[in-house]
């Protein structure tokens, strides 16, 4: 049997190098005599640059910038097609895994850093920009990040706001002019992991602004603060708030499509067409996908059901592997394409445990599955 591994990085825990190796040591264990095709994926979040630059034979490159709270990180941006294509991950500079998490502040995090990412890449003059969403811990709607590249976002005393989703309740003057310039002729494709829009019950705060540190009254300042925004921008003649993936990365997609001109593609798409996942697909008896929570999120382009859509295509059986599973009804999982899913914790165990030994629970879940799979050729 052809068995094709492709799962996502377990956020916080596992990168997808690191998932697609265990789910492959355990697979072997059990059906030692199947061919194991391993091929780690992302899907706009965290490790997209790394998997796009590895499968393109980019280069990465590294910049010191602001991190979500403030204080510098290190971050690496990567360019593929000789230097043509610069991509820019909103994980790398304004990311959860930059923030410990009894630090996380959803109301002041700002993605600064991003912007700043931004302009280290734009040094090598690319034609094109990949600005990849996911993984933030930011809800500013991309404000921090408009102001890193020289927009003037001005309160009613001709100062600049104060970072966050917090800050932007005070704008009352917007300028994007030298920001513009900067992206003269070069072509901005967004990659995104959510079709969240930006405001609402379904927006970035109410759905992503809790795993950022957001309480249920932050969730209402942040939503009513980025609508301010939205307003705000609305006056200029921008929309970042109407369309599909506008609250990917707690806004930065309305922002970077609705502002800077970039165009949406679902970056697990993105990733597959890269890393030549049709020709692998075609070929496949069976797939087996993972990230770290499969639940009601993972059905809004994420990379289980991304992958799961196009094994339907080739009519491949999908399972499923995630450190968690959600509570509710799996229908719309199933309906993506995924055959079934499980979860790879052995019992209730903690949060630390689960983050410890995931690539242990990774081995043994697959090595049960090969067992039965094999049994039932």
């Amino acid at each position: 049997m052809r068995v094709l591994i492709a799962p996502d990085s377990f956020k916080e825990c596992l990168t997808a190098k690191a998932v697609a190796d265990a789910i492959a040591v355990g697979w072997l264990r059990g059906a030692p005599a199947d061919q194991v095709i391993k091929i780690p994926l992302a899907d706009g979040g965290e490790g997209t640059t790394a998997t796009l630059v590895g499968a393109m034979h980019g280069t990465l490159h590294q910049a010191r910038v602001s991190g979500p709270s403030g204080i510098p990180v290190n971050a690496s941006y990567g360019l593929i097609d000789d230097g043509e294509t610069a991509i820019v991950e909103v994980a790398e500079a304004s990311g959860l895994h930059c923030v410990a998490e009894p630090d996380r502040n959803a109301m002041t995090a700002s993605s600064y850093g991003t912007g700043q990412l931004i302009m280290a890449a734009l040094k090598h003059r690319p034609k094109t920009l990949i600005v990849c969403l996911g993984g933030s811990a930011t809800t500013d709607g991309g404000a921090g990040l408009l102001q890193a590249m020289g927009a003037q976002l001005l309160d009613s005393k001709g100062q600049s706001i104060p970072p966050g989703g917090e800050g932007l309740k005070y704008i009352s003057h917007f300028d994007i002019a030298d920001v513009k310039a900067k992206l003269a002729g070069i072509d901005v494709v967004v990659a995104c992991d959510v079709t969240n829009p930006l405001l609402g019950n379904l927006g970035a705060a109410a759905v992503f602004g809790p795993q950022k540190g957001a309480s249920a009254d932050d969730v209402k300042v942040l939503d009513a603060n980025l609508t301010h925004f939205a307003q705000c921008v609305k006056l200029s003649g921008y929309d970042i708030s109407s369309f599909a993936g506008s609250g990917a990365a707690g806004g930065i997609g309305g922002t970077v499509a609705g502002i800077l001109g970039g165009v949406l593609r679902p970056g697990i798409e993105l990733v597959m067409a890269a890393v030549g996942m049709d020709a692998q697909m075609k070929a496949a008896d069976l797939v087996i996908t993972a990230e770290g929570a499969i639940d009601g999120q993972s059905a809004s382009g994420k990379t289980p059901t991304g992958v799961a859509k196009l094994a339907q295509r080739y009519q491949v059986p999908v399972i499923g592997l995630a450190g968690m599973l959600g509570s509710e009804n799996m229908t719309a999982i199933h309906e993506a394409g995924i055959t079934s899913v499980f979860s790879i914790a052995p019992g209730p165990i903690s949060k630390s445990d689960a983050i410890a030994h995931a690539a242990h629970y990774l081995e043994s879940t697959s090595e049960q599955l090969a067992r039965l799979v094999s049994r039932l050729k």
